[in-house]
């Protein structure tokens, strides 16, 4: 017969011994699981009373902390809500509108035709034989399969990514910059966020007992908060200034710093340019001033650069942070830089299928050897997404067959682009009660509103966040699916959302018009 022992303060006890699994644990007096270990004799894995092993009370802690709010319970109550439709439920609305997530495929864009034909190329084959498609997708996808091991993309790449799309993505930088770019210094990724992620872990290391800070600017994308509390960082926020169009000020920064070195060390500097969610763009001016800002303080920036050909307003630029290190000259082109892509977001929205890079330059040797090792525990990004990414910084050339269509597709996108991010922020402005900034670039915006005094008690009387509360208001009511600003972080007192402007044209004027509604409804019933 096979027994289950467990030690319990250096007593070996059976189960018999207790009532309850629940008893065991408040035995020795806690409830984690601390003091109580289980001792399996005979077979792995038996379970006499078929109780849970692990629980939220013994679970790691650092990922209950964690918070991703662009897919939090307002987009769970969403999903609930489609089901609910599909099954006939009556609701005000005949279908949700998910406006609260970069998600562009899902909103409606349609996919760039060279991408997808040097997709379907490298993944089967035999399309080759087919005369549809145009000779530059057939050379593309011909020599991404000869860098593939076996001819295949369903073979693993080097950890770091197929070499060929390295090189490819140091010659994109390259144009980009005017500047030379090393391919040893590309690791191409599963996304932006796994290549961050990668980058981030090198600084979990404490100092002097202390634990690292991570500067990250306020409002700021949620996986920079939810990967510094599962690495048990220290999250240090910048306010960026509403009233300047959501500008980066310098004594911020510093003040940010000053009071975090109380209690960590702050090594890293995130900036993301454009803005996510706020979209402005930096001047060149502004991010020689937070080259400085890091020089002068020993941080490493953290350049998200994800939305570098999501530009729309006039005279805004996108200027690459390595571009203006590397112009500025000694000692800031010598400083340590990480910079980060995705095929997610531009023109191309292939968000589902995982591809990005990241730039490391002037690591120490050291360190970026350890950087490739610990990324070779996860083996290589899909490489289906490196296909993407290929294209992405190796796209059709002047004379070659698809350029022409390639052209005029991107160029629709980001034209379509343009003229939303102009309608949304002139909606929203003309809204009693709520106001909103330029959309310079990326593909949201963050307006801000007021919130009447009712509405805020009431919130408290239900346990959310005043904003939280207009957000889940909207949803019930319209289907409208937005994210709260204070998943993003604000200022004390000041109530904001994220919509994308994703939604095609016709369905975006829908979804502002009902917008104004419910807005105007939801002030006059708690004025």
């Amino acid at each position: 017969m096979i027994t289950t022992r467990y030690l319990v303060r250096g007593r070996l006890l059976s189960l018999s011994a207790f009532r309850s699994c629940e008893e065991l644990a408040y035995t020795t007096g806690s409830t984690s699981g601390v003091d109580v270990q289980r001792r399996k004799m005979g077979s792995a894995g038996h379970n006499e009373c078929g109780c849970k092993h692990i629980v939220i009370d013994n679970m790691n802690p650092r990922i209950k902390t964690m918070e991703y709010a662009v897919r939090g319970p307002l987009v769970i109550r969403a999903t609930e809500i489609e089901k609910e439709l599909e099954k006939g439920v009556e609701k005000p609305f005949d279908q949700v509108i998910k406006a609260n997530i970069g998600d562009c495929h899902a909103m409606g864009q349609v996919p760039i035709t060279f991408i997808r034909q040097v997709l379907a190329l490298v993944s089967y084959p035999p399309l080759f034989d087919d005369p549809k498609f145009p000779e530059d997708a057939k050379s593309r996808a011909r020599a991404l399969l000869n860098g593939c091991k076996g001819g295949s993309v369903g073979s693993y790449s080097d950890s770091p990514g197929i070499e060929m799309i390295r090189k490819h993505v140091a010659e994109y930088i390259e144009r980009r910059d005017g500047f030379p770019s090393n391919y040893l210094d590309v690791i191409l990724s599963a996304g932006a966020s796994d290549a961050i992620k990668s980058v981030l872990k090198l600084f979990l290391c404490k100092l002097n007992g202390k634990r690292t800070g991570v500067m990250v600017p306020i409002p700021q994308y949620p996986l920079y908060s939810a990967t510094i509390a599962e690495f048990y960082m220290h999250q240090v926020g910048y306010y960026l200034n509403e009233s300047k169009n959501w500008g980066l000020d310098i004594s911020e920064l510093q003040r940010a710093l000053d009071e975090a070195r109380k209690e960590s060390n702050p090594r890293v500097l995130v900036v993301i340019n454009p803005g996510n969610p706020t979209g402005q763009v930096l001047s060149k001016e502004n991010i020689i001033e937070i080259v400085k800002f890091a020089h002068k303080e020993g941080l490493v920036i953290f350049a998200d650069e994800v939305y570098q050909d999501n530009v729309y307003a006039e005279g805004s630029k996108f200027h690459s942070f390595k571009k203006v290190m590397t112009e500025m000259g000694p000692p800031y082109s010598q400083m340590e830089l990480a910079s980060f892509m995705s095929c997610s977001k531009g023109y191309m929205g292939e968000c589902g299928l995982r591809g990005g890079y990241t730039e490391v330059i002037n690591f120490d040797p050291d360190v970026k050897a350890m950087l490739l090792k610990s990324i070779s525990a996860m083996l290589c990004p899909t490489v289906l997404g490196q296909a993407v990414m290929d294209v992405v910084v190796n796209p059709p050339k002047p004379g070659e067959e698809s350029y022409e269509k390639f052209a005029a597709e991107k160029e629709s996108v980001l034209k379509s682009l343009a003229l939303r991010a102009k309608m949304v922020a002139e909606t929203f402005n003309s809204m009693v009660g709520i106001s909103c900034n330029p959309v310079q670039g990326a593909m949201y915006a963050f307006p801000k509103i007021d919130i009447p005094s009712k509405a805020v008690e009431k919130a408290k009387s239900r346990g959310q966040t005043p904003d939280t509360f207009y957000a889940f208001q909207l949803l019930e009511n319209t289907g409208i699916c937005i994210v709260p600003g204070s998943g993003f972080g604000q200022q004390l007192g000041t109530y904001h959302f994220r919509t994308t402007i994703l939604p095609q044209p016709d369905k975006l004027k829908l979804m502002l018009e009902k917008l104004r509604k419910f807005h105007e409804g939801f002030l006059q019933e708690y004025k």
